[in-house]
């Protein structure tokens, strides 16, 4: 149980505040409520530039890192599809240092042209090298968009391609900061060795002053039903054939994630999981497979991903998982499977409460829920799950019009062939 209050500020800042006095740290959390899915499609990547930016200085502290290491104090961020998060932890007679350095960059960046041009060269070197240049590396760019054709989740957080940063102007920049980042599309988390009055006194103090912003409402376009199979094949200088298969199911809140996510799990956590067992211990067709959930907050995707043995044909491959996934439409799943990914989970989520930082983040996240409090109904939500719960989000997702299936074949030279 995360006990925690919460208030808001006039300027619609949504604060949470959980107390915890066996730390001698504190940790804040500013979660924006802004990520790829709220880009332009024709100037996407914003969301991850502005997660580095932020970095860059603000309109009075040219520095952010410095004064917070001066302080003991450290930092990160990361950006995905839904959000754009950043953390700080520090010790808790310095929350003051954190307070001041948060509320000035969401009052407003310095905008230099140098601090654009600089963090503009990172990203685009990122994405060279995270999503360009490695194997395997270029999956999303290509399954997005097969699994995706009207939803923004179509492009990766990194953005559709490079041109779109590279010619990123200082105005498009500025619109999109004044857009997204103000205190009434965000929610401050403070955890840790502090008091309800004192950060009700530090965010009134720091916070309360920035004027809330007009942002832009959010009408995204719903991804229609689908009713066929998609597919698409590329090849690549990859070691191994490999297959990425996947399944639209809920989003994050809906009452229906927890059952895909166990379905999931099911599936693949663990060496007795069904894909495992059969697909590489038993008939060895792949020398590695997985299944996982998006976790996104609009519907999103499951997953089954492997890599093949050699000699091995990727549409057999893929005709054994489909084989499996129909075994659950039909038959469902036994108690004893369900229990013990129940059981999984429910470790897992004690084990990511251990630490401060965790419970922070969950609350920031929850929040977008409508009810923060969904962080202690978490477990309650997983205990709920039947296995006819399973077996019907399994009928109505693993079809294989709901599908969409990305051949990634090697094209890396035999031995003994010439080059």
């Amino acid at each position: 149980m995360i006990l925690f209050n919460e208030f808001v500020l006039d300027n619609g800042l949504r604060v949470i505040v959980h107390e915890d006095h066996s730390v001698q740290i504190a940790v804040m959390n500013i979660l924006y409520d802004v990520g790829s899915r709220d880009e332009n499609p024709e100037k996407t990547g914003f969301a991850h530039l502005f997660e580095h930016l932020m970095f860059g200085g603000s309109i009075n502290i040219p520095s952010y890192d410095e004064p917070l290491q001066n302080v003991g104090g450290e930092n990160n961020a990361f950006t995905n599809t839904d959000i754009t998060n950043y953390y700080l932890t520090v010790p808790s007679a310095n929350l003051e240092t954190g307070f001041w350095l948060e509320s000035d960059r969401m009052l407003s960046l310095s905008f230099d042209p140098k601090a654009l041009e600089v963090q503009r060269k990172v990203v685009i070197e990122e994405f060279k090298q995270r999503y360009l240049n490695q194997p395997y590396s270029d999956v999303w760019l290509k399954l997005r968009p097969l699994a995706y054709q009207h939803h923004p989740y179509q492009w990766a957080t990194i953005g559709k391609e490079v041109s779109h940063i590279e010619n990123a102007t200082m105005e498009d920049v500025k619109d999109f900061f004044f857009s997204h980042y103000a205190p009434n599309n965000a929610v401050l988390v403070v955890a840790g060795n502090v008091t309800l009055d004192h950060v009700k006194q530090l965010s009134e103090k720091w916070f309360g002053p920035i004027p809330s912003r007009s942002i832009k409402k959010r009408n995204l376009p719903a991804e229609l039903r689908q009713h066929s199979k998609r597919t698409l094949t590329t090849e690549a200088n990859v070691p191994a054939n490999a297959m990425y298969k996947t399944f639209h199911m809920p989003g994050r809140f809906h009452a229906d994630y927890y059952a895909c996510d166990l379905l999931s799990d099911i599936l693949s956590r663990g060496e007795s999981s069904r894909l495992y067992q059969a697909l590489v211990k038993d008939k060895e067709i792949f020398t590695s497979i997985s299944s996982f959930v998006m976790g996104s907050v609009d519907p999103g995707l499951l997953v089954v991903s492997g890599r093949l043995h050699q000699g091995v044909d990727l549409l057999e491959a893929e005709k054994e998982v489909d084989t499996i996934l129909q075994k659950i439409i039909s038959d469902g799943v036994t108690e004893d499977e369900l229990q013990k990914v129940k059981n999984q989970s429910e470790a897992s989520l004690e084990f990511g409460e251990v630490e401060v930082i965790n419970r922070a983040m969950n609350l920031a996240f929850a929040s977008l829920s409508g009810d923060a409090n969904l962080v202690n109904r978490e477990v309650e939500n997983i205990e709920r799950v039947t296995t006819a719960d399973v077996q019907r989000v399994a009928s109505q997702m693993l079809v294989e019009e709901n599908s969409s299936t990305l051949y990634y074949k090697s094209a890396t030279p035999k031995a003994g062939a010439q080059k």
